[in-house]
């Protein structure tokens, strides 16, 4: 739960997701031109949803035989409730627990 809602909490990885979820799945290039930002930045962010589990990608050739790593949304759906917090909790370590 941390990771999912520490991915979320950046505008440009909310803009990520919302473009891909509108959009359908798109490729690096394409995405960082749609959302106005460079490519090493967009990968970052990429990597950070797709380590929270809420992107995957999938390397592609294009006709041209160029490889495309297009990247999709996960059907994931996040059920915030204090219980669910509760037990979220349950299963912090004392490492996870530090606040930075």
């Amino acid at each position: 739960m941390l990771a999912v809602l520490a991915a979320l909490a950046n505008p440009h990885r909310l803009r990520i997701v919302a473009t891909l979820k509108a959009g359908g799945r798109n490729y690096v290039s394409r995405l960082a031109r749609e959302i106005g930002i460079s490519r090493p930045l967009l990968h970052l962010h990429l990597q950070k949803l797709e380590d929270a589990g809420l992107v995957f990608s999938k390397l592609e050739l294009s006709d041209d035989g160029k490889a495309l790593n297009y990247f999709a949304t996960t059907d994931f759906a996040i059920d915030l409730r204090p219980s669910t917090i509760v037990d979220a909790v349950k299963t912090l370590t004392p490492q996870n627990a530090k606040s930075d």
